[in-house]
C-alpha cells in the first residue's frame, strides 16, 4: 500500500527511530501537530520524494503545502505523478 510506503520513507529519511509505520495516522498533519515535523524535515522529505518518485516540488508553492499536509496527501500526489 502506497501510504505505508510513504510512512516508511518518512521514518527512514528523517531517522525517526522511535516511531513505527503503525504509529503514523495517514490523515494526521505532518507539521506542527501530528508528527511535528519542521521545515528542515520538509526539505529532506522533498529530496527523498524527488529521488524515489521523480517528483519535484517548489518550496514556496501553496500546492506543496497542501501535498505535505498528511501521508494521505503525499500518497495522492505520488499516485497522480505515476499516472502521467
Amino acid at each position: 500500500m502506497l501510504e505505508t510506503e510513504v510512512k516508511q520513507l518518512i521514518i527512514d529519511v528523517l531517522q525517526l527511530e522511535d516511531i513505527s509505520v503503525d504509529d503514523i495516522d495517514s490523515a494526521a498533519p505532518l507539521f506542527v501537530e501530528g508528527l511535528g515535523l519542521d521545515s528542515i524535515d520538509a526539505l529532506e522529505l522533498g529530496v527523498a520524494l524527488q529521488k524515489r518518485y521523480g517528483i519535484s516540488l517548489s518550496a514556496d508553492s501553496e500546492d506543496t503545502r497542501s501535498h505535505f499536509a498528511s501521508v494521505r496527501a503525499l500518497a495522492a500526489l505520488i499516485e497522480t505523478h505515476r499516472k502521467k
